[in-house]
């Protein structure tokens, strides 16, 4: 039998943005009447390639796409839109106070004389074959559950007539049951000879619904092959396996006594009844998926979440009511937070680097409302100097720093506030390795100092090689704490995805 060709392939793809190489040679092909997952860790390029194929993002030179047998090359979604290709992203790009014909129409509306023509039979049709003849196309969408939104996002597919629907996390706000109706319209969508591209971080999915599938690492294509004939720990052994062990400079530092507990804790929206303890020079890893709860924990005890039930325990305040913290009462108990979002949470990008790294503790050099100026200079110029902090002044403004200088002014911060509990969520996201090397040194810098680390990453390689212990969070329920040694690589990646060990 002639072997079928693919509807879309794609040859040595590549993609850079400034210095960061997000892909380089990515090689895919897919058919038609498949599922075909692309699965990796975060970082790992699922969706910078996706927006390639929907036509957000523009290729590096070289390589080809191929869309049924012919040269594919969209300059915008428009365009893939029109070529066959619906991209469905994780976060829904549906307006609320439209209807759903409305949205299902938008951007491909029939119209004569300069006005729109309704297509609520169209609309109806597709809503019908979803399994939601009920809902009415007049519907404004924010009246819409989730799962019914993404449906609406479904139904534009199949009204534009795509050839290929890629869907970017599609389960992540999705309830059990709206889970289960999701894998029974990708089954239809595969059963009309539609090709689907289905990106998960959840294994136990992809051996449901998927055929086939595609591991990326690092922005390679690393391995496929067919989901029948694989295992979830073989996909996680070419989704984590990569040495670092001349990347993460560890110290010996040593861990103390109890300086933390948390007694189930109860956030908005994701963790539920999270319960750990920290210890005294203890570097504790939090390890999950994006969307997992880690963030919303560590934000929560920093009182930015709001928090409904749950107690700390510290050296001052042995029984403190989760709820009463706020962040300047987190300050005074000796905790820090350093935000994932450096760029709208932890800096000011349009002042200067010193007032980035004194401004939350400028009581230091107030006295009578009037500000010690010079005392003020030359704290921030020891803190540039101990984290080798490149500038050509103090007064430098921080929008022109690198992001990795912008991430240890990060860091200068916390280390002026001299807390004796840190809380970093991502604190190596979006720099250099050079720099990550750095920031490394510090968090073992830190430890060895006696403070107290609860980390929170993406990237595996980082929580093993840095981390004292670990915990890892599936869907709001965090794992017990074990020693580093005790788990392996495959077994953090079960719990985040299965939730089970």
């Amino acid at each position: 039998m002639k072997k079928a060709s693919p509807i879309l392939s794609l040859h040595d793809i590549h993609k850079t943005f400034g210095p960061v190489q997000a892909l380089r040679g990515v090689n895919l092909e897919v058919f038609g009447g498949k599922v075909h997952a692309v699965i990796g860790e975060n970082g790992a390029g699922k969706s910078t390639l996706m927006k390639i194929l929907s036509g957000a993002y523009q290729p590096d030179k070289g390589g080809s796409m191929q869309l049924h047998g012919k040269k594919y090359r969209p300059s915008n979604p428009a365009e893939g839109r029109l070529a066959g290709i619906a991209m469905i992203y994780q976060e829904l790009t549906l307006a609320p106070h439209l209807s759903i014909e409305e949205n299902v129409m938008l951007g491909v509306e029939l119209s004569k004389w300069g006005l729109v023509k309704h297509q609520r039979q169209r609309v109806r049709e597709a809503l019908s074959w979803l399994g939601h003849e009920n809902l009415s196309p007049d519907t404004p969408v924010a009246k819409l559950s989730i799962g019914q939104k993404q449906l609406v996002e479904i139904a534009r597919a199949l009204v534009s007539e795509a050839s290929v629907v890629i869907m970017d996390e599609p389960t992540s706000s999705l309830s059990g049951d709206d889970s289960k109706t999701l894998f029974e319209v990708v089954r239809k969508l595969r059963n009309k000879g539609i090709a689907v591209l289905y990106i998960s971080h959840f294994l136990e999915e992809v051996t449901e619904v998927c055929d086939c599938f595609t591991v990326l690492r690092d922005g390679e294509t690393v391995a496929s092959g067919e989901v029948a004939n694989s295992s979830i720990s073989k996909m996680i052994e070419h989704m984590v396996g990569r040495s670092v062990d001349k990347l993460y400079p560890v110290t010996t530092h040593e861990i103390g006594e109890k300086v933390l507990e948390v007694k189930h804790l109860s956030a908005y929206p994701v963790p539920r009844k999270v319960s750990f303890r920290l210890h005294r020079g203890e570097i504790l890893g939090i390890a999950g998926l994006v969307g997992s709860g880690r963030s919303e924990t560590i934000r929560a005890l920093f009182g930015l979440e709001e928090v409904s039930d749950g107690t700390l325990g510290l050296k001052q305040s042995p029984e403190l009511s989760a709820t009463w913290v706020s962040p300047p009462k987190a300050l005074q108990l000796g905790m820090d937070l350093l935000s994932e979002n450096r760029k709208e949470e932890g800096l000011a990008l349009n002042m200067s680097l010193i007032s980035n790294i004194t401004l939350s503790g400028l009581g230091k050099y107030s006295s009578w409302g009037l500000l010690a100026l010079k005392k003020e200079y030359r704290a921030a110029e020891s803190f540039i100097e101990q984290l080798q902090l490149k500038c050509w002044a103090p007064e430098q403004k921080m929008q022109t720093l690198s992001g990795g200088n912008q991430q240890k002014a990060c860091f200068a911060r916390l280390l002026h506030h001299d807390s004796a509990i840190f809380f970093l969520d991502e604190p190596t996201r979006g720099i250099d390795v050079g720099s990550k090397v750095e920031i490394y040194r510090i968090i073992q810098k830190l430890a060895r100092q006696g403070k107290a680390i609860v980390l929170v990453s993406s990237y595996l390689p980082e929580l093993f090689g840095v981390c004292d212990s670990l915990s890892v969070m599936h869907r709001g329920q965090l794992s017990p704490v074990k020693p580093i040694s005790e788990w392996q690589k495959q077994n953090v990646m079960l719990y985040a995805t299965l939730g089970k060990l």
